[in-house]
Formats: C-alpha cells, structure tokens, sequence
C-alpha cells in the first residue's frame, strides 16, 4: 500500500511549484534582468488558496492512489524527493531533500570544429516563492546568495526527454560556507526543459550558442531518520 499522505503532500507541492515556474517564466520572458522582486514576492498567497480549491482533486488522488495506481521510481519515505522513472536516479537511502530549486538560464556549446562541445550551465536558481536564491554556473557548481557553493560530480544521466538534456544525478564532491548548500550529499536534475546542443553544425570554429533550459534541482544531506 502506498503512503498516501505523503502522496498527496508530494501533489500539494507540485501544484505549488507549478504555479511558482509559471510566474518565473512569466515574469522572465518579459525582462531582461531577473531580479525575483516583489511580484513574485506575492506568490505564497496564491499558491494558498490554490491549494484549498484543489481539496477536492487531492482527495479524488487520495482515492485512486488506494485504489493501486503505482508510482514510477519510488522516493522512499522523503516527502520532498521527486519521482523519477529510472531508479539510477534515486539517491541512496540516507539522504533527504534539504532544498529544491527552480532552475532557469542557459546551457552554453562551443563549435570545436567537429562537434558542439559542452554544455557548460548558466542560470539563476529560484525558490517556492519564486524569489532568487542562487546561480548555477561551470562546475557544475552552484552557489547561494548567502556564499555557500557545491560542486558536483555527473553519476549517471537518463535521456528522460529527447527534445530536452538529460536529468542526472550528481553527487557532492566540493561543498563551501554556511547556507542552503552546506553539507549537501547529492544533487539531482530532473524536469529539464530544452538546453540540448544545435542539431546544425556550427559556421566557425569557436561559435557559441546558448540554449534556453529550465530543470528542477534536488539538494540532499545525510539524515539519520
């Protein structure tokens, strides 16, 4: 049998953060400069009340998940953890989702001659209320507004999506100063959205093209629970 509460606690939170990428994308495809100010500022309320129109779904959900619907690769008993449909994906038990991130920005080729080369990432991460909490940048690495960093290691990648990159589990190998980042474990990307490499080869060697992604990041530490 299922976990239905935390199913249905997993549910209320990504129509919370469907709602919160709405208002991102909104908000950047209408500047230039991201600056997570004041009207996404206002999101929690709205995802409030959301959720309480949605009652109803969420307990049509709660009855079907008794019913028998099967999930795709369980999260175990982390509530905050994706689902993900290739268990490579899943990070070792031991670990819990300590910060999730939207992600937004760029995935950077370089024409060598023969291939796109890359991608390196550039992209501001934001939160559930939508407001800028880090960047992502070469390493990979992201670091938090507060200075903490990690630096990540590719373990495995699944094409999930052909039109979009993969999704990837990484584990930490550098982890620097206090904040969101600090003793982070493992990273995962999934939900990714565009970024992949142009599909023509490029005019001049040292061409570069940068091609608008969106991906959803999970931060884990060690837990003992």
């Amino acid at each position: 049998m299922p976990d239905l509460e935390g199913l249905v606690n997993r549910t209320s939170n990504e129509m919370k953060w469907k709602m919160m990428k709405e208002v991102v994308m909104n908000k950047t495809n209408n500047t230039n400069n991201i600056d997570g100010n004041s009207a996404v500022g206002r999101l929690g309320a709205i995802v409030g009340a959301a959720i309480s129109a949605n009652k109803s779904s969420i307990a049509a959900l709660t009855l079907l998940l008794g019913c028998g619907i099967t999930a795709l690769a369980e999260p175990g008993n982390d509530n905050r953890a994706p689902e993900v449909p290739d268990t490579r994906l899943v990070v070792p038990a031991g670990n819990k989702v300590h910060f999730h991130g939207f992600g937004r920005g760029v995935q950077i080729y370089t024409w060598d001659g023969s291939k796109w080369a890359g991608p390196v990432p550039e992209a501001t991460l934001f939160d559930g209320e939508g407001g800028v909490v880090a960047i992502h940048f070469a390493g990979p690495s992201w670091e938090s507004n507060s200075g903490s960093l990690v630096v990540g290691v590719p373990v495995v990648a699944v094409t999930v999506d052909p039109t979009a990159i993969p999704w990837v589990r990484l584990q930490a190998s550098i982890t620097e100063g206090p904040g969101i980042f600090a003793d982070t474990t493992w990273i995962q990307r999934v939900n990714t959205t565009g970024g992949k490499a142009p599909s023509a080869p490029g005019a001049f060697v040292g061409q570069v093209a940068r091609v608008p992604y969106t991906a959803d990041y999970f931060f884990y530490r060690a837990t003992n629970d």
